[in-house]
């Protein structure tokens, strides 16, 4: 199989789909690599690594997407990406359809198939395609908060650790799993009070042993949000469900009984956003203020960090690539219900319900879409 690397052209990202450890992996499977000219760059990676490694380098995205069996990308594609795609061509890369209707649209019309690292799962019931990014994100927005809050910033002018006879800073992570876990785990070790809010009781009594005393643990109800978001001065939106439009926690009213100069960082964002006033930024311009609370939106926090997170990634990733190379798709999906999980989008049909449901639209199940095209 023939596999095309794109350079990244979202705002800002720097991420690249595959490492050259991992080209080396696949051209040791008897696989071709392609990867467009400069497109590892952003992660420290050259084109001569990826020559050592097997590579062809490519001097366009347009020679990517025409000679490319399968495609591996890291963000969404855009749509001058979507419109590149041809029937029969395999996409695998973050899709985060429920909020992006034109996406969907493009992706339909191209015939490809589309499988989604978000919705990829294992035996738990985990997305682990989603978890190293995850934990990139949690971590990195402890860090963004902790700069949003200072006053040069637009902040409340607080110090996340605080200093001796001066209380430090509270921050609350709405939801415990990967993302809220590293981000609490990050403010507890910056010397921050740290509340964590989830639903589940299950994962309340897993931070409470790991943590002790050194988190508070809440069970989410609209009180127990509203009483914690408006004494924060920090707010993490770490809320999750697996390819639907995230829920809105803190609404418009809730905003204007925050702390002034408090500050939101919405993890979520990918998903649509967990705040209701939640619009998605860049790297460049990552903040914005509402009714004097700091927004901090970007879409594609673990960019940022492009050489960490594409390693992290490609862990996660390449066993999955290399099944999908080895076998096929179709083979491959059948024989992995976990990868057949993050199929999204096959030969023209929407294949993920809570993506149908949040646009409107109709969604047959993964096996019915293979047979239809089979």
């Amino acid at each position: 199989m023939l596999l095309g690397v794109p350079k990244e052209i979202k705002t800002d990202e720097h991420r690249v789909g595959l490492t050259p450890a991992a080209v080396r992996e696949l051209v040791h499977h008897g696989h071709n690599v392609l990867v467009e000219q400069g497109a590892g760059l952003g992660a420290g990676l050259d084109d001569a690594a990826y020559e050592a490694a097997g590579a062809t380098i490519a001097a366009d995205a347009e020679e990517v997407f025409a000679r490319g069996d399968m495609i591996v990308k890291v963000k969404e594609p855009q749509p001058v990406e979507c419109r590149r795609l041809r029937p029969g061509q395999l996409l695998f890369t973050y899709l985060h359809l429920a909020p992006d209707p034109e996406q969907t649209r493009l992706l339909l019309a191209s015939g490809a198939t589309a499988i989604a690292y978000e919705t990829v799962t294992d035996a738990a019931g985990r997305l682990p395609l989603l978890a190293p990014m995850s934990e990139v994100a949690g971590r990195m927005s402890v860090q963004a908060a902790a700069h949003a809050l200072e006053k040069t910033q637009g902040g409340r002018g607080v110090l996340m650790g605080g200093v001796p006879g001066v209380r430090p800073a509270r921050v609350v992570v709405l939801g415990g799993g990967v993302v809220g876990t590293n981000a609490a785990r990050l403010a507890i070790g910056l010397g921050a009070e740290v509340v964590v809010i989830d639903r589940s009781l299950g994962r309340l009594k897993e931070l409470d042993a790991l943590y002790g005393p050194a988190m508070r643990t809440l069970y989410a109800t609209r009180e127990t949000i509203e009483e914690a978001v408006t004494a924060a001065d920090a707010v993490i939106g770490a809320v999750l469900v697996p390819g639907a439009a995230a829920p809105k926690l803190i609404d418009r009213p809730l905003l204007g009984r925050m702390q002034p100069g408090a500050v939101l960082v919405d993890v979520a964002i990918d998903q649509g956003g967990c705040f209701e006033t939640s619009r998605a930024t860049t790297h460049r311009q990552p903040t914005y203020e509402v009714d004097g609370i700091v927004h901090y939106c970007v879409a594609n926090m673990p960019g940022g960090v492009a050489r960490t997170s594409t390693f992290a990634l490609n862990n996660a990733t390449l066993p999955f690539v290399l099944a999908l190379a080895d076998k096929g798709a179709a083979r491959a999906l059948a024989e992995d219900p976990h990868l057949m999980n993050g199929l999204n989008v096959h030969a023209g049909q929407l294949t993920i319900e809570a993506v149908a449901e949040a646009q409107n639209l109709t969604a047959v199940t993964p096996a019915d879409a293979l047979s239809r095209a089979a």
